[in-house]
């Protein structure tokens, strides 16, 4: 079953905030993902950790 996950970027300042929506498989998958992507606040390329929804 697949499960909607938040991406939030590991650089900036204020925490919570949310750039990206992807989804999981959270019965193969059950670490949490890290995937590079844009962070429109940062204005470059970072780190983007799964977090709360």
């Amino acid at each position: 079953m697949r499960e909607v996950i938040k991406l939030s970027c590991t650089t900036c300042e204020t925490p919570g905030r949310s750039t990206y929506f992807q989804t999981k498989n959270k019965k193969t998958k059950s670490e949490k993902l890290v995937t590079k992507k844009y962070c429109k606040f940062c204005q470059k390329h970072t780190d983007h950790k799964e977090s709360k929804v």
